[in-house]
């Protein structure tokens, strides 16, 4: 796919010019990452990337479906309105978001704002250890309890990989569900889990040691 139309380019035929042509612009790649799990309502896209004003995302969007990597259809009823997800190209952008992920998360952390569920998730996703995901499989259901509603997010370990898809998990080995605030420091290796669900911010359902399972794969970053 070529670069966006009325856009400056890099005019270099190096394929990580030619990739930044296409999603080097700001919120670009963060409105990818808002994508990765499932398809969003602008709402939803909004309430992910805070920073951003809704001129530059509703922009960012027009960008990334004139690129070919994200597409529009009308919401079904009762909700109405605009659901936008990532085509096939704009999904080949998920290990590309991943490498940087990891190589970001060794960076000082600087920001004091909150980390949404799909940026939670995701960093999740890239400090999971391949080594200690290998040699088992389960399906555990992250049900962040945040808004209107539950956040629903189905991890699963599978070949040594973890996965991730925004959903209800059928039959799921293990529910992990609190508010982001009380996930990310369990996830993260900052509180115990034991210390959360005595407390009564977070709740396990279904088999408690897949979750214990798949919180000790998690590996915090060595910073650079």
């Amino acid at each position: 796919m070529d670069a966006v139309p009325d856009r400056r380019s890099y005019d270099d035929p190096c394929g990580i010019a030619r990739a930044l042509d296409v999603v080097g612009e700001r919120w670009a790649l963060l409105v990818v990452r808002e994508l990765l799990l499932g398809p969003k309502r602008y709402t939803d896209l909004a309430r992910g990337l805070p920073g951003s004003s809704p001129t530059v995302l509703s922009q960012r969007l027009r960008d990334l479906e004139a690129a070919g990597l994200v597409t529009r259809s009308a919401a079904g009823p009762p909700v109405g309105g605009h659901v936008y997800a990532l085509t096939p190209r704009g999904r080949d952008l998920e290990d590309v978001l991943l490498a940087l992920g990891r190589w970001g998360s060794r960076t000082e952390q600087t920001s004091a704002g909150a980390l949404g569920t799909d940026a939670l998730v995701l960093a999740l996703r890239t400090t999971a250890d391949p080594a200690r995901l290998a040699g088992w499989s389960a399906r555990v259901e992250l049900r962040v309890e945040d808004g209107a509603g539950p956040d629903r997010i189905v991890l699963t370990v599978d070949g040594g990989r973890l996965a991730a898809v925004r959903g209800a998990a059928d039959r799921p080995d293990a529910v992990l569900a609190g508010r982001a605030s009380a996930l990310r420091p369990v996830v993260f290796g900052r509180r115990a889990l034991d210390d959360a669900l005595a407390a009564g911010d977070l709740r396990v359902e279904g088999e408690e040691s897949v979750v214990r399972r798949l919180l000790a794969a998690v590996v915090p970053p060595v910073p650079a």
